[in-house]
């Protein structure tokens, strides 16, 4: 049996999203394990169409096991930073509403050999979409120091940046997640209220998946997709998603 990854704000983000008893066509441009979609499809008229877009491919697959491909659901691989060309190419007309559930599922996260997990050795990875040769691995040994320091202040918002870039730098190569968290444990040492490697991690993920540009060109793209009184709901987790 399939564990699912638990939907956040599911109900709160059909509501907002306005889609209960009504038809039209309506977008959950981050799929994952179909949670939301499930939610969307049962609040909506039996008439609507829904469209769920996923970069994981393995999620696609768990997702339209569970929904059920056909009918009122299409589930299409690709990234929601083409957006306009996805629903293009699925022959979608304008659409009521779309839904973003930003960031990376805990089944990411459990599934060690992706290489999200501080907590869980793997090789460095990270990737939402497998079908990409870029890695963590290849920001953590590939980059110059001011790349890498660049990621670190910027998409971790790391206070120890500096001290941390310069170990990584000397500690090359660093093969796995937990290499890797060893490092940064070493320059930061203490308590802390969170593990030490957790924002340098949420930077590298950011980076490989290039997740803040992928979500501006997304956004900027709406205009030209969303019917009039279309709806956009997004649920974000950090700052960084929020600017």
């Amino acid at each position: 049996m399939t564990d699912y990854h638990a939907s956040v704000m599911g109900r709160e983000a059909v509501e907002y999203l306005g889609c209960r008893g009504k038809k039209g066509i309506w977008v959950d441009a981050t799929l994952g394990h179909g949670g939301h979609s499930l939610l969307m499809l049962e609040a909506a008229d039996e008439g609507a169409k829904l469209i769920g877009v996923e970069t994981d491919k393995s999620n696609l697959k768990i997702a339209e096991e569970r929904i059920g491909a056909g009918g009122n659901f299409t589930g299409l691989h690709g990234n929601f930073r083409h957006i306009d060309s996805i629903l293009k190419e699925a022959g979608a007309g304008m659409i009521n509403g779309i839904l973003y559930d930003l960031g990376v599922s805990g089944a990411h996260f459990d599934n060690a050999e992706r290489g999200f997990s501080f907590a869980r050795e793997a090789v460095l990875d990270m990737r939402l979409d497998t079908g990409k040769s870029f890695s963590a691995g290849d920001v953590i040994n590939g980059y110059r120091e001011d790349e890498l320091g660049r990621v670190i202040r910027e998409y971790g918002e790391e206070p120890h940046w500096r001290r941390i870039t310069a170990a990584i730098i000397a500690a090359r190569p660093v093969k796995t997640t937990l290499e890797l968290a060893a490092v940064i444990s070493r320059v930061k040492g203490g308590y802390h209220k969170i593990n030490p490697a957790t924002k340098v991690f949420q930077a590298v993920r950011i980076e490989v998946n290039d997740e803040l540009n992928a979500l501006k060109e997304s956004i900027e793209k709406l205009p030209s997709i969303l019917a009039p009184g279309g709806r956009v709901v997004i649920i974000s987790f950090h700052s960084l998603e929020d600017r």
